[in-house]
């Protein structure tokens, strides 16, 4: 297991005192029967105490639990552990990077440096809850956008990583993922919209989620979604447009992406996600990968104390004109790196993309008059959403569920009826309160696995973080109210906008579009995505759709002989779980 990960990170998804998502078994304490209500075990991590005072608490190591996204394989352990600080520096010195050389006269370009075989070309992609969490480390005054841009000056600028290492190598090109969040926004509520999936659909950009659904509840994955999340759309579409516009391998691109979730190192494992699907026969396999390497929030601090530099004393400035690399397609830069600011994030969409916000907002456009009506659940975590006609109709269902623990009563409900083993019994279902309708009536339900949202991601910085108490100047450990207080200042930099900057020019990117729903014309994505099927001569559905499989652990199995795992092993890192 990679030495980035420790106890402290198990916060992941599991906070203090909450319970693991997979029951442990243990010895009751007494000869008395456990109650039916007690299949869940605390997790304790060292020097804590238990919250509830009965019973040893369940000892889970790193090898078994990454994250709380359900169990890893000894597989996903090194798959992880190839992903790190460590392994950006590493590949950045392990051979000049490729040279992109544009003849402005006659708009074409050209690649220098590949009779080396180990150069390559650097692009990296980076979250906004990346950047907002950094931002609200920065302390205040310091916005979303400044550390976006500071990042940049990290990867690309000549004071960043450039100015150390063996090749002076620098990234090419730093994109916001915001770009392929405007479009899996799109694509999904179009998927909602169009009905093509089991329903409810179930969102699919959370790898946690998705991980702990293949491995314990394979009768929800024909719900989840086919649309990509925002990292793996963002590899897919600098991976193909700059491999078919350049003319090289996918394999001489090297795409960095620095997100807010360790489960998005897995993620970007997955043989549905590597040139094999796109370049290939369409059917996932081991190959190039369309995400090399993703390095969390904390990370990016890691990588800045390797070369001695202070992130915090970076330019907020962004990368001068002069020093920009022009990407190889206009239409696809525009869209990558536009100059306009769409799709401002605003509280009511949350802090995980704005999924079924949008799509709430789709819907509703569609019925002229219709209105969106919200029911709190149980917790903050939970909520219902009706989307009602003019005449008070509904029309389209959803709710959110956030946190491991409402996530289970979610796929509890959707559990399907099994046969009874008694002869000419009737079919057993799940049980339900009295007066509960069957089944679960919803439309569309975004699934997270983090409480609060993905600024709450493992991998991003926490207010215990020695540098963080440091800039603060707090003198004893903080506790889960500082904490707490410290995720409302990371959620206010996620929405924080650079009122400095003017957006006039919207519009006028946009094509003059007048459908924008919160800030996104849905014309002018599907304008940009037909353009990227043509320029890459790939079926859209291949650029923009994923798929899913029930995956086995082996973790509480007989562990495999030292042979058996090594070759286990060996097929493994090159790419699927």
């Amino acid at each position: 297991m990679s030495a980035i990960l420790s106890a402290d990170d198990l916060n992941d998804f599991i906070s203090p005192g909450v319970a693991c998502i997979k029951p442990v078994e243990t010895l009751p304490a007494a000869p008395e029967q456990p109650k039916e209500n007690e299949l869940e075990h605390e997790v304790v991590l060292d020097g804590q105490q238990s919250t509830t005072g009965a019973g040893a608490p369940a000892q889970i190591s790193l090898t078994d639990c990454l994250a709380c996204s359900g169990c890893v394989t000894s597989a996903e352990a090194v798959l992880v552990s190839l992903q790190s600080h460590n392994e950006v520096l590493s590949v950045l010195d392990q051979a000049p990077a490729l040279q992109l050389r544009h003849d402005t006269a006659g708009g074409t370009f050209r690649v220098e440096g590949l009779e080396n075989p180990d150069s390559k070309l650097f692009v990296a992609s980076v979250s906004p809850q990346t950047r907002a969490s950094l931002a609200a480390a920065a302390g205040r005054g310091v916005s979303e956008r400044d550390a976006g841009r500071m990042i940049a000056q990290l990867l690309a600028g000549h004071d960043g990583l450039k100015a150390g290492g063996k090749w002076n190598n620098a990234f090419t090109w730093v994109a916001d993922t915001n770009a392929a969040r405007a479009a899996c926004l799109v694509l999904g509520a179009q998927e909602a919209a169009e009905g093509h999936i089991t329903k409810p659909i179930l969102t699919s950009s959370c790898p946690g989620w998705v991980c702990y659904a293949e491995k314990q509840h394979p009768h929800i994955l024909p719900h989840i979604s086919r649309i990509k999340s925002p990292q793996a759309l963002m590899g897919t579409l600098l991976k193909t447009t700059l491999s078919r516009m350049l003319g090289i391998s996918p394999d001489r691109i090297w795409h960095l992406a620095v997100m807010p979730c360790f489960d998005k190192k897995l993620e970007a494992s997955r043989e549905e996600l590597t040139d094999t699907v796109w370049n290939g026969n369409g059917q996932p396999g081991r190959g190039v990968r369309d995400v090399d390497c993703v390095i969390t929030s904390k990370e990016i601090l890691m990588l800045t104390e390797s070369r001695g530099i202070d992130f915090f004393s970076l330019p907020r400035a962004p990368i001068t004109a002069a020093s920009n690399t022009p990407f190889p397609d206009p239409v696809i830069e525009e869209f990558v790196f536009p100059s306009y600011q769409a799709g401002q994030a605003v509280p009511a969409a949350g802090t995980s993309g704005g999924n079924l916000y949008f799509t709430l907002q789709y819907i509703a456009s569609q019925h002229p008059g219709s209105l969106v009506e919200t029911t709190r659940g149980r917790n903050a975590d939970v909520a219902e959403f009706s989307v009602k006609s003019a005449s008070g109709d509904t029309l389209f269902r959803a709710a959110r569920y956030y946190g491991f623990r409402n996530i289970q009563n979610l796929v509890r409900k959707m559990r399907p009826a099994r046969p009874s083993r008694m002869p000419g019994a009737k079919t057993v279902g799940t049980r339900r309160p009295a007066g509960k309708p069957a089944g679960l009536e919803f439309d569309y339900v975004e699934v997270m696995a983090c409480p609060g949202g993905c600024t709450n991601g493992g991998g991003q910085i926490k207010v215990d973080d020695p540098l963080v108490v440091e800039r603060r100047g707090v003198g004893s450990r903080p506790g889960p109210q500082e904490q707490k207080q410290w995720l409302t200042e990371v959620d206010e930099a996620y929405f924080s906008a650079d009122e400095s900057e003017p957006h006039s020019n919207t519009e006028k990117v946009l094509g003059g579009q007048d459908d924008l729903i919160g800030g996104i014309s849905p014309s002018y994505i599907r304008d940009n995505l037909a353009h990227w099927s043509s320029i890459t001569g790939i079926d859209m559905d291949r650029l923009v759709s994923t798929s899913y499989r029930e995956v086995v652990s082996d973790v509480g199995k007989s562990k495999p002989s030292d042979t058996e795992r090594v070759v286990q092993l060996a097929s493994k890192i090159g790419g699927g779980w």
